[in-house]
């Protein structure tokens, strides 16, 4: 046997069942100094007018420069505004940008990180394996209000972007999970429809990456296999119906056990990979990376994990992995092919050099060894 480690994050509550205006006031309850995160699309939305409302008083600032991608100036701004306002509690709302950001800010504000140049020795340093809880209790911590599908709020890593070098950094600290995360269907309601499929797809490609994982784990196998299956349900029906507010209880649910297989340490693979390269380099959308990347990833790599395959083909309606999950994309009215984004065959050779060999392309279950593999792999997408 292979000695391996579960590892928990720090969040400690996930509430659902009802609505942000409950489940809010006791998730900030001994907070004097709220500062509410979210983007310029939601910031004159009902849910954010809901949200402030349960802040009352308690808010002390609001931005909502925060970008896609979670670019790195935006960041540092937002530890900025924390740090200026004392802040005990960061209130998050909306998608992986806001929440991810906000965790980075938070993670500055604790090390007194002041500048990119500061920050980006912690990112490298944290890349790997990630710390273990620590004991000196930190502040603020982030409660966040998911408003699609792409599960950062249960996740303890995040990502941010150098725009200018087109790279996005990824680390890892238990800490910075949410310490709360509130789970309300609509939260969702006034999220454009392709945003939230995607990101629908994104939880797709968190559990099915793991699922057909090389070394997979019991707890992993379980939580991501009932993933697929509320996801493959939940994910139609909303297309079907966008007013359908049980579908989009479910798909949360759903993406919440998409994630949850990581704290096996069961990792994912080159589809997530190539969504860091192509979300960095061309600033296309996380959902949309995985619509993009996940069928070109399952058909390269069904020489070596054919038959966990099978499962994803029989749960996503198809007879191979790639094609079933392929078409259950396409049924959902959204790209499964680069040039469907402008991005040509012949950049490809180029996207595939930014690789750095690094993981989680290295962790892929049919081994990667160069980047002249990692475009065959990309054009298969193309």
């Amino acid at each position: 046997m292979t000695h391996r480690i579960h590892r928990w994050p720090a969040q400690q509550r996930v509430r659902h069942g009802g609505p942000v205006a409950e489940m809010l006031p006791p998730e900030i309850e001994g907070c004097t100094r709220v500062v509410l995160v979210t983007t310029r699309s939601l910031a004159n939305s009902a849910i954010a007018a809901v949200t402030r409302a349960a802040i009352g008083n308690r808010l002390v600032a609001e931005t909502s420069r925060m970008g896609a991608h979670s670019p790195i100036p935006d960041v540092m701004a937002l530890a900025a505004l924390l740090r200026e306002q004392e802040a005990d509690r960061v209130v998050a709302l909306g998608g992986g940008s806001v929440i991810d950001g906000s965790k980075v800010a938070c993670y500055a504000v604790w090390h007194g990180i002041e500048t990119q140049e500061a920050l980006m020795p912690h990112v490298a340093s944290r890349a790997a394996e990630g710390d273990p809880w620590e004991e000196v209790p930190r502040s603020p911590r982030i409660t966040a209000i998911p408003t699609t599908l792409s599960a950062a709020e249960f996740a303890p890593y995040a990502g941010v972007t150098d725009k200018v070098a087109g790279r996005k950094h990824r680390f890892t600290t238990a800490m910075q999970v949410p310490i709360a995360v509130l789970l309300d269907p609509a939260a969702t309601l006034e999220t454009p429809a392709e945003l939230l499929l995607s990101s629908g797809v994104r939880a797709v490609d968190h559990c099915v990456e793991r699922w057909c994982g090389a070394e997979p784990a019991p707890f992993s196998d379980a939580v991501s296999y009932q993933a697929m299956q509320l996801l493959a349900e939940s994910l139609p029906a909303m297309h079907r119906d966008p007013k359908d507010m049980a579908a989009r209880a479910t798909a949360q649910q759903a993406m919440w056990l998409s994630i949850m297989g990581g704290w096996s340490g069961v990792p994912t693979g080159a589809s997530h990979g190539i969504g860091y390269i192509l979300g960095g380099a061309r600033g296309v959308p996380h959902g949309i990376t995985s619509c993009l990347s996940l069928p070109a990833v399952l058909q390269w790599n069904a020489p070596v994990n054919g038959a966990r395959q099978v499962d994803v083909a029989r749960i996503f309606g198809g007879t191979e992995g790639h094609s079933a999950v392929r078409d259950f994309i396409a049924d959902l009215g959204l790209p499964t092919r680069l040039s469907q984004v402008g991005i040509t065959a012949e950049e490809i050779p180029g996207l595939a050099a930014r690789w750095d060999g690094g993981a989680p392309i290295s962790q892929n279950p049919r081994k990667v060894h160069n980047a002249a593999e990692l475009e065959e792999i990309m054009r298969l997408a193309a």
